[in-house]
């Protein structure tokens, strides 16, 4: 071959791998399948354990940071047990309204064979996955995190049975329905202690502004978006009980009317005006979710479904009563769990 030649090919072999170069460099800077960081996936991220409790951090991939979640062991360790996840109410663990704070919970577990799990995070987001995130409340993705990313890694790191329960109260006695109906099977027994099952209505609407907007200082509007936007019929328990079909349910809740002890308690807590005000509370939230588990009851039993319920002719809201209703549904979560 010529000496012209051999430049030629040389210069053509440079002038390829000069435009492989520029295009690799514009597929990177637009944006392209080579510049995409793999995302950091869900995971266990630490464990500290103090003595029967361990407190765990778990990394969202939904949410983009850890979560805490604290685990009550069994006395028995050496042999798998089940999961029972409990929600606390709207504050969701983060201050002094939590079950380990106001109830003898942890105590009356503490001879039980299960893994006991506390998740510590989600004030005022009803633990459901908002539209986009809010200004005051952040990112929520928590159906994502307790349907899909949470339950196994627990099942890995405890060393479960892969059976699971779930019970909540106030807020998170709505959330509790509607992560059950999110996916059928998951959690195999559900107790739902004062919540208010129906949010797609008018009055279910104005709960959730309530707690959301005018207690959390969030915005409904990134949760589901406008009043008339299809997403509140879709995590409607009411309407889509259908869902809960085959899953053992314990459901309760009070009159709203106060007795002396629930007096005394209000007026104690808070002395004048406020203790007032906070005994109104007690007695309307309380009166407002009565009305709506009688209508999830109306629901169920027209579809068939059976649920135990506990409606007692006294009782507002507060946590005597779901310390109570804690030990009444023990037995329908234990048999949901095969303990």
């Amino acid at each position: 071959m010529k000496l012209s030649a051999l430049r030629n090919v040389a210069a053509l072999r440079t002038t390829a791998v000069a435009l492989t170069a520029a295009l690799s460099v514009a597929v990177i800077a637009g944006g392209g399948a080579a510049s995409a960081a793999p995302e950091k996936p869900s995971a266990v991220t630490s464990v500290v354990k103090e003595g029967r409790t361990w407190h765990l951090k778990v990394y969202s991939a939904a949410m983009k940071k850890d979560i805490t979640v604290d685990v009550q062991r069994p006395a028995d360790e050496s042999t798998p047990a089940p999961n029972f996840y409990m929600f606390s109410g709207l504050d969701a663990g983060e201050g002094s309204a939590s079950w380990q704070a106001q109830t003898d919970a942890l105590g009356f577990l503490a001879d039980k064979h299960v893994n006991v799990v506390l998740p510590i995070g989600g004030r005022g987001s009803y633990y459901t996955d908002w539209k986009q995130e809010d200004p005051r409340l952040g990112l929520n993705k928590w159906k994502t995190f307790f349907t899909e990313e949470l339950p196994p890694l627990l099942d890995s790191t405890l060393n479960s049975t892969g059976l699971n329960a779930l019970a909540g109260l106030s807020t998170s006695g709505t959330s509790v329905l509607q992560l059950a109906e999110a996916k059928p099977g998951l959690f195999k027994s559900v107790a739902a202690y004062s919540g208010c099952a129906q949010i797609a209505d008018p009055m279910g609407k104005q709960a959730v502004k309530f707690s959301v907007e005018t207690w959390a200082g969030g915005k409904v509007a990134n949760m589901y978006g406008a009043d008339d936007d299809p997403a509140w019929v879709e995590n409607d328990p009411v309407i889509n009980a259908e869902k809960l079909r085959g899953t053992l349910l314990y459901v309760s809740s009070g009159s709203g009317m106060p007795t002396n002890a629930d007096v005394e308690y209000y007026l104690q807590g808070a002395p004048g005006p406020m203790g007032v005000i906070n005994l109104g509370l007690g007695v309307g939230i309380e009166a407002a979710t009565n009305a709506c588990t009688h209508n999830l009851k109306n629901k169920l039993d027209s579809l068939d479904i059976p649920a135990t319920y506990q409606f007692t002719p006294m009782g507002t809201h507060y946590w005597p009563y779901w310390e109570q209703a804690l030990h009444e549904s023990w037995p329908l979560l234990a048999q949901g769990m095969g303990i």
